[in-house]
């Protein structure tokens, strides 16, 4: 053990307990001292943000008291402004009947569709014309065609107020009736050509080939004259189309058709709209007073014209007598009784005058009321998803056919044209066009497993059809009248050259399907004003961005991009009727127009109906002379509330790079501009500063919009409104983005 260590020359200071209980007393003095310091501090921030509050609560009662007692005279400017949607219907209402108008006077002999009398008569002669060729019945499809649109655009823009039961049925009849007299007409046209399929015949392979090309129809058809067993792939001239059949078939007496309608007559048609029977009642009502006002406009022309050339006295005897013979209907139902001074003039005093006035503004006020009614029918929600009782059928709500129907069926080749002494001699067959079973119903005199295997077909897309994915074949199954997907194998799809090859079991008519919501839900969107009642909306989604202009009653595709890149259609440049427009764009497979159940296959952001309604409506009369465009927070917001981001942009200005938008909420009764924008990290309700409520989106913008831009507002079309209000309940941006 070592020597100690030599202890420290000075000791320690030992702190005694009286210093011990001084520091501790320190100690807590001093924590008790900030303690309250914190306390007071604290109490002096609560009282502040209480004050805060109470001062921000104070402001947003008297801003809501002054929102209040200013709603009526807001709402009263508003009713007036969207006096528009009905004066736009009236329009429309008018144009139908100027149209029916213009038929009847051009006396072409073409049928008016909607007269039942016309197009079954037109129906019944066509029937009885026989031997019609191919092109002569291609050529009479392009006015069949022409009337099964025009009734299908009467059951989709007609009001489901102003149609009647009857007219539906009787449309839909007439619809199908003409899809099948044409089909028909194209079997028959069919037979005739393959009676000749001897003198048509390839030198080279000695079959008929034939390839006839039409806007709507093309038509491939191959006879297998030869019977060469070793001849199994059918390739059509100059194209990629064809079979490859099995031997059976290549030593068989039949032909192959391919008929391609490049619009789809097997589809069945979809359930119309109806509207209440008390609005349907209520304008039909209205509906006959105007006809009778017209009536008697028209009849006073005629009479002041007669007037001119007839003395007094004869003048006042023929009018008792018009008016008694017409039992008083030109003077009680539109102008009050008349009172007929001695020259022979018709006077009405103000007292007359007065309820014509009353009863216009009833009428419109009505027809108002069945417009937005209407409106409020278009975003209305099925509460069921279809139920579908056999497996593998194509649920027409979820998916869509594109690029028309394709025909595909072995038929028994017709006994042959002969020649005999310088006449053709030919054995026509009662029955007419016989289809092949193929493969038959009794196979037992074949012994393999494989003599019917399926039979490989090659077919092209459509050329102005977009397919976002690759598409889906599906066959008509003609027990059940719907599309299915099974009995189709070996599917490939070639996206360059627009080729696609499958295997059937059976041949029958196929078409290609896509996802109809393959576009949905929309990544963002924009409706700018372009120039007088010219405003351009853009769609973007996952696969491509639309642009569609909107001018007066008529829109327009005005260009599509894929894949950042712009992409060609011949719907460009084509201004249609809204109606005709979307119809259109779904069926070049660009479907931007949710239906009822599009919600069961969407992940949607749901907002009320009658809120999305208010808020299309209010964006329709102020995109004139405003931008509105896509926000992230519409998706944080609960469903009585819609956000999107609005500025003034007047069209003639020059484009922004980094425009100043104002993100407004609105919740159908009540606007508010945030104070919150889309670069902000947190979503918040505040109000922006130096803003208040406003019952309407149009007071809310008029707080920051300049003179000019308003009085554009002011004087908007109402067709041009009404056009615009009508593609945006159509894409629902709002619910859908």
């Amino acid at each position: 053990m070592g020597p100690k260590a030599k202890k420290s020359g000075s000791k320690k200071k030992r702190i005694t307990k009286a210093d011990r209980l001084k520091q501790l007393q320190e100690e807590e003095e001093k924590r008790q001292k900030e303690e309250e310091e914190a306390r007071v501090k604290y109490e002096k921030e609560e009282m502040e943000r209480l004050e805060i509050q109470r001062t921000e609560k104070e402001k947003l009662r008297k801003l809501e008291a002054k929102d209040l007692e200013r709603r009526n005279e807001e709402l009263e400017e508003l009713y007036l402004l969207e006096a528009c949607f009905p004066e736009a219907e009236k329009l429309k209402r008018d144009s139908r009947l100027l149209s029916q108008w213009k038929h009847y006077i051009q006396c072409d002999g073409s049928p008016d569709p909607s007269i039942s009398q016309e197009i079954n008569t037109f129906i019944s002669l066509w029937k009885e014309e026989t031997n019609e060729t191919f092109e002569a019945v291609t050529a009479k499809s392009k006015l069949v065609l022409n009337l099964i649109e025009k009734l299908k655009l009467i059951l989709l823009e007609t009001p489901s107020y102003d149609l009647q039961e009857k007219n539906i049925i009787q449309y839909q009849g007439s619809i199908l009736e003409l899809q099948e007299l044409l089909h028909l007409k194209f079997n028959i046209a069919t037979e005739i050509l393959l009676r000749q399929a001897s003198t048509l015949a390839d030198l080279d392979s000695g079959n008929m080939e034939k390839v006839i090309r039409d806007e709507n129809v093309t038509l491939y058809v191959w006879a297998n004259l030869k019977k060469n067993p070793r001849y199994r792939s059918i390739r059509f001239s100059e194209t990629q189309i064809g079979f490859e059949i099995p031997r059976i078939l290549a030593t068989s007496d039949i032909a192959l058709r391919l008929l391609h309608t490049h619009y789809d007559h097997v589809t069945p048609l979809g359930p119309v709209p109806t509207a209440p029977q008390e609005h349907t009642s209520t304008v039909t009502y209205f509906g006959k007073d105007e006809v009778k006002s017209v009536e008697a406009a028209v009849s006073k022309d005629l009479q002041e014209e007669y007037n001119e050339q007839e003395n007094e006295s004869n003048v006042v005897h023929e009018e008792e007598t018009k008016v008694d013979e017409q039992g008083g209907i030109e003077g009680q139902t539109s102008l009050g009784p008349v009172n007929v001074s001695p020259t022979g003039h018709q006077r009405q005093s103000s007292v007359q005058e007065e309820p014509e006035a009353t009863k216009y503004e009833l009428e419109m006020k009505l027809l108002s009321e069945t417009v937005s009614a209407a409106q409020l029918l278009l975003l209305e929600n099925a509460p069921e998803k279809p139920y579908f009782s056999e497996e593998n059928e194509v649920d027409l709500c979820q998916f869509t056919a594109l690029g028309g129907v394709h025909h595909l069926d072995i038929l028994e080749l017709p006994p042959q044209c002969k020649p005999r002494k310088g006449w053709m001699i030919v054995e026509i067959l009662k029955e007419g066009l016989q289809k092949y079973t193929y493969p038959p119903e009794t196979a037992e005199d074949f012994e393999t497993e494989n003599a019917f295997p399926p039979i490989e077909v090659m077919l092209e897309v459509h050329e102005n059809v977009i397919f976002f994915e690759n598409p889906v074949v599906a066959r008509w199954d003609a027990e059940g009248k719907h599309w299915k997907t099974d009995g189709i194998s070996n599917v490939s799809y070639k996206s360059e050259d627009r080729l696609i090859t499958f295997s059937l079991e059976t041949l029958g008519p196929v078409t290609l399907i896509q996802d109809a919501h393959v576009n949905m839900p929309y990544q963002s969107w924009e409706l700018r004003p372009l120039d007088v009642n010219k405003v351009l909306l853009t769609v973007t989604t996952v696969f491509t961005e639309i642009q569609i202009q909107i001018k007066e009653n008529l829109c327009m595709l005005a260009s599509i991009k894929l894949n950042d890149k712009k992409h060609s259609s011949i719907l460009e440049e084509k201004w249609m009727t809204p109606v005709s427009f979307i119809i259109a764009l779904k069926e070049a497979g660009l479907n931007i127009f949710p239906t009822g159940h599009s919600h069961f296959y969407v992940v949607i952001n749901y907002k009320l109906p009658l809120v999305e309604v208010k808020a299309y409506r209010q964006m329709a009369l102020l995109s004139s002379a405003f931008a509105f465009g896509w926000s992230k927070w519409n998706t944080v917001c609960d469903s009585k509330k819609v956000l999107f981001q609005v500025r003034e942009h007047l069209p003639k200005e020059e484009p922004i790079q980094n425009p100043n938008w104002t993100l407004l909420m609105f919740s159908g009764d009540r606007a508010q501009s945030l104070k919150i924008n889309e670069s902000s990290d947190a979503f918040s309700e505040a109000l922006k500063e130096e803003t208040e409520f406003h019952s309407t989106l149009y007071h809310m913008v008029k707080d920051f919009a300049s003179k000019e831009a308003m009085k554009k507002v002011r004087c908007s079309n109402c067709q041009f409104v009404d056009s615009v209000c009508h593609m945006l309940l159509s894409t629902r941006l709002l619910s859908y983005s």
